[in-house]
């Protein structure tokens, strides 16, 4: 049961990150936890959160210089 609770968790963070796209990263440090909680447990990480969890990585390193000087 507890991987489908997890489960449940990241669906409303996910959902979360759609709604308030400016609590962006706060959001993605409990959706990493939700992720690091299934990891610990031992229980598989689903493929389309994988790529999620990814694509949120790239996403934080292109902000970091949005505001750098050329």
């Amino acid at each position: 049961m507890a991987f489908e609770q997890l489960k449940a968790g990241i669906a409303l963070i996910l959902d979360e990150i759609e709604k308030r796209p400016e609590d962006r990263h706060i959001l993605q440090s409990q959706l990493r936890d939700k992720i690091a909680e299934l990891r610990s447990l031992g229980l598989p990480v689903p493929d389309d959160i994988l790529k999620l969890e990814m694509e949120l990585e790239e996403d934080d390193a292109d902000d970091m210089f949005d505001n750098m000087p050329v």
